[in-house]
């Protein structure tokens, strides 16, 4: 049971500390809508989402009100797409107008699931749906998309590594009249999740049930005022305790609200994700909860271990307050979404070469990063395939969500707006790994696979 001061703090971290639920995203299956007529398919399709999340929103909104905690998001995940693609052999597009207009017809805000699993190879309807990936996004506003192309009981699939470096390439261009924004919903994994509520990368998974609700907690302008409570000579381990009290508060929170809305909309809770999703809000950020911990700026050295301690303590703090923890579960490094990342990113002591060491570490990988507009196809090929060997031998998600700013001069920033906030173009290096990425085939599985 909540006692009067748990109330009563929780409602000053939400006034004051930007606590909110980041997502309520209910994952549907697509499976039974599976048709060699694709017409028929996305009928099913639209009439399979639009029946479970017509009144997903309304529910959220409804939460909100009842208990005063805000919350930002609601969405949807689906099962791969890919998999509708195989079996009907039409024109993926039809999937991906299908999903925008159920999306904007139950007033969702995103719908992810635009998806290819190709870890180990690619199986019918993949090579079809990734190539239509570009225009899928260029044609729709809510739609989302990711391929998972490694995996550490898989390796690395180095053929789909050099088509996705050409397919985010691509869908910057195609929407480089709105800020690239095309490539800003398209994430590149290892080791993805089935059960990840949180955009771009969220897919309903093969495993999961017909129907799941699942939800993202924020929370980082919490986690900061608690650390930042604490006098400068606290010793680290406090400090990690701290955060791992302030974690169990706040997963307490999303699971609150994940039971009351799997409750209203008579189906099952999934997972609590207790991520520290940064917002471009002042106090809403990652990286001043690492400046908290002691260091003058994010991206000095000291940056990865604070990280890891932050992260190991959100994870500690968040399996003591509920028993359904999953996701990806830690700390985002989002560049683009995080004030304090947007100002060490503009000061240059932030570097694409630091936040990939800290990606080993924390609970994702590059993520709205934005690249100069004439890094070449390869280039981001050969980033993804250093991120995905990070995942691959540490046994973790990782992922690449990176923005070429074409039309744009090296020193401009992107603006995407909303939670998607706006990022300098940070330099990465020209030189050209184009021999390694032709090679094609598949990156070994490393020893520490064999767990069997």
């Amino acid at each position: 049971m909540y006692n009067k001061n748990e109330i009563l703090e929780t409602i000053q971290m939400i006034q004051e500390q930007n606590l909110d639920v980041r997502t309520i995203t209910m994952g549907i299956s697509l499976i039974d809508c599976i048709d060699t007529d694709i017409y028929k398919s996305c009928e099913k399709v639209y009439n399979k989402i639009y029946n479970y999340a017509k009144d997903l929103v309304k529910v959220g909104d409804t939460i909100s009100k009842k208990y005063g905690i805000p919350i930002i998001n609601k969405r949807v995940a689906v099962t791969p797409i890919s998999m509708l693609v195989g079996a009907s052999k039409g024109d993926p597009i039809l999937y991906a107008k299908t999903l925008d207009k159920v999306a904007t017809d139950i007033g969702i805000d995103f719908i992810g699931g635009y998806s290819a699993l190709v870890q180990k190879g690619f199986a019918p309807g993949d090579i079809e749906l990734i190539n239509s990936i570009p225009e899928a996004l260029a044609s729709t506003s809510r739609l989302c998309s990711s391929v998972n192309i490694g995996s550490t009981r898989a390796g690395i699939n180095l053929d789909a590594v050099k088509m996705m470096g050409q397919k985010v390439y691509e869908a910057a261009y195609l929407t480089k009249e709105n800020n690239c924004m095309g490539a800003s919903k398209l994430v590149v994994f290892c080791n993805a999740v089935e059960d990840n509520p949180f955009m771009a990368g969220a897919f309903h998974g093969v495993g999961e049930a017909d129907c799941v609700l699942n939800v993202g907690v924020s929370g980082p302008g919490v986690v900061r005022a608690s650390v930042a409570s604490l006098p400068k000579d606290t010793s680290i381990a406090e400090v990690a305790e701290v955060i791992k009290k302030t974690a169990f508060k706040v997963t307490r929170m999303g699971q609150l609200v994940g039971v009351e809305a799997s409750k209203m909309l008579n189906v099952p809770f999934g997972i609590v994700d207790l991520s520290l999703a940064p917002t471009p809000a002042v106090g809403d950020s990652v990286a001043h909860i690492l400046e908290e911990m002691g260091l003058e700026q994010c991206g000095s050295c000291g940056t990865t271990a604070c990280l890891a301690i932050l992260n190991d303590a959100v994870k500690k703090g968040g399996v003591m307050a509920s028993s359904r923890v999953g996701g990806l579960s830690g700390a985002f490094i989002p560049v683009s979404e995080d004030a304090g990342m947007i100002a060490a990113a503009t000061n240059k002591v932030l570097t694409i070469e630091k936040l990939e060491a800290m990606t080993a570490v924390c609970s994702v990988g590059l993520d709205m990063i934005v690249i100069p507009g004439d890094t070449t196809p390869e280039v981001i090929s050969a980033l993804i395939a250093d991120e995905a060997a990070i995942g691959m031998i540490n046994s973790k998600t990782t992922a690449v969500r990176v923005i070429p700013a074409i039309g744009k001069n090296d020193d401009e920033f992107l603006n995407f707006g909303g939670l998607f906030g706006h990022a300098p173009i940070m330099p990465i290096s020209k030189l050209k790994p184009n021999t390694f990425i032709n090679r094609g085939g598949q990156i070994p599985a490393p020893l520490n696979s064999l767990k069997n």
